[in-house]
């Protein structure tokens, strides 16, 4: 299946837990003010890419903890990220997704767009709500404002609400 990509880090340390293979995609609907990827926000920028072609790069991929799905807002092509997202996790990798969205909101959506929830029941972290500049935090781990947080989806899903994950000395 075919996706918007705006970029890849092969290598990655502050998007989430160890080291990553992070995914930016293409578009997003939040267009947060101060947000540090203003150029993912146009839905037609980028360039297309494969989801099967993307999964044989990260098999390559040698060394890395997991991947990380950023943005833009991953969320905008769930149709085309979970079954990339499943991929992943049948390779023993961890997945980390971003959203602006919250994940009351994701998991709102997911009642009427199937897509969502595989992406959701794919993911591992959640770092979940729009960037607020007002909130700005850099001290804190893998997220920009203090208003994100940190989901253990696993746990959310299966409680069916939001349960948020510390982290110690820079390890979730």
């Amino acid at each position: 299946m075919k996706l918007r990509l705006a970029g890849i880090v092969p290598e990655s340390i502050v998007d989430g837990p160890g080291l990553r293979l992070t995914l930016f995609f293409q578009g997003c609907p939040h267009r947060c003010p101060g947000c540090h990827n203003p150029e993912t926000h146009d839905p037609a920028g980028g360039r297309e890419a494969a989801a099967a072609d993307l999964l044989a790069q990260i098999r390559a991929s040698r060394g890395i903890d997991g991947v990380t799905f950023s943005g833009g807002e991953p969320f905008v092509q769930a149709a085309a990220l979970a079954g990339l997202a499943e991929g992943i996790r049948g390779l023993g990798l961890d997945l980390v997704l971003y959203s602006g969205f919250t994940f009351e909101e994701l998991l709102r959506k997911s009642s009427s767009d199937e897509q969502i929830g595989r992406l959701l029941r794919a993911g591992t972290l959640l770092v979940d709500g729009p960037y607020v500049e007002a909130e700005r935090d850099l001290t804190l781990p893998y997220r920009g404002s203090r208003n994100q947080r940190l989901i253990d989806l696993p746990a959310s899903l299966s409680r069916g609400a939001a349960v948020e994950r510390a982290v110690k000395e820079g390890i979730c």
